[in-house]
């Protein structure tokens, strides 16, 4: 049985990670490319089939893969190749909000699930929402299951309250926020288990009454009237 069809995610994936990390230049990338391909090929097999256990119990539209290149035009660190494997998944259809992401990387592996980048529009519903009524996004945050598997949100915030909000608003915590992030962390040890596919859906799982509220937020206005056909 090959290791793409036993699902895993070897110590070979993070042994390549490291060996990047000490020679990140273009020379020693060409004479191991035929190593990286067969790795990447690997870790697209486990992000495909986790794919497939996300779709057993939500409707996912696409699977992207982030390439391994930077682009460094605007940035002082010129390494060319990033020193992780990163991919995110997207919901179907407009009335479905929110997303998947896994990121593996030696020491540094995380799953992430929520808005990272809302348009102004999002942002400002969003924070209406919470000014009128948070007790439904608290009461999901506040569930014990949801705690031990997510902690807390995460996610950029401003210093004080938006333009057109009142700083001493009891619920100014979320209204202030500009991401609204859930994170993640796993082991080395965590990740390379024949458990961690398992472990990662059924995270994801954990998630959906979250992704639910957010997206009936997002799709209707605060008379609860549908914005979308």
């Amino acid at each position: 049985m090959s290791r793409i069809q036993q699902q895993l995610i070897t110590k070979d994936v993070f042994q390549f990670l490291e060996n990047l990390k000490k020679n990140n230049s273009r020379e020693w990338f060409t004479e191991h490319k035929t190593e990286f391909k067969a790795l990447e090929t690997e870790v697209k097999g486990f992000y495909t089939a986790l794919m497939d256990k996300l779709k057993a119990h939500d409707d996912i539209e696409k699977l992207k893969m982030f390439r391994i290149y930077r682009d460094v035009r605007f940035s002082k660190d010129k390494t060319p190749y990033k020193t992780h494997f990163a991919g995110s998944y997207s919901r179907a259809g407009q009335r479905l909000r929110g997303g998947y992401y896994l990121r593996l990387k030696p020491n540094e592996t995380f799953i992430a699930v929520g808005f990272w980048g809302p348009n102004k529009e999002d942002l400002l519903r969003i924070r209406k929402e919470f000014e009128t009524d948070a007790t439904e996004i608290r009461t999901i945050m506040n569930q014990k299951s949801f705690k031990e598997v997510w902690g807390g949100m995460q996610g950029d915030e401003l210093k004080t309250a938006p333009s057109g909000f009142h700083k001493d608003h009891p619920n100014i915590d979320l209204i202030k926020k500009k991401q609204f992030i859930f994170v993640k962390n796993f082991s080395d040890k965590e990740v390379m288990s024949p458990d961690f596919m398992a472990n990662v859906d059924s995270a994801y799982q954990e998630i959906r009454p979250y992704f639910n509220l957010m997206s009936d937020i997002l799709t209707t206005n605060l008379n609860g009237e549908s914005l979308v056909e």
